[in-house]
């Protein structure tokens, strides 16, 4: 039809553009706090998520037998949350 939008007249956005409007309420709050420290610290986060889950082998192969072993695996899983959490935007 002559008076209908065609697709060369709706504007077109991109995933990237739409993303990079808005901000997360998270990303760039440790750059404010500690800008020298930032990246240091996302770095070390980054990776320590990485290996961490191989230290949940040993307890869980063993078995969580007592509470200290539970506490240990519950700890070393909150701690790697912590750690995902902080070095998620590591290269980005």
């Amino acid at each position: 039809m002559p008076g209908s939008p065609t697709t060369h007249d709706r504007p077109t956005t991109s995933v990237r553009e739409a993303s990079s409007d808005t901000k997360q309420p998270d990303q760039g709050r440790l750059e404010r706090v500690s800008p020298a420290l930032a990246k240091p610290v996302r770095m070390t986060s980054f990776w320590t998520a990485i290996v961490l889950p191989f230290l949940h082998v040993p307890l869980l192969a063993t078995g969580l037998s007592n509470a200290a072993e539970t506490f240990t695996f519950v700890g070393l899983l909150a701690l790697n949350l912590v750690a995902l959490y902080v070095g998620h935007s590591y290269r980005r």
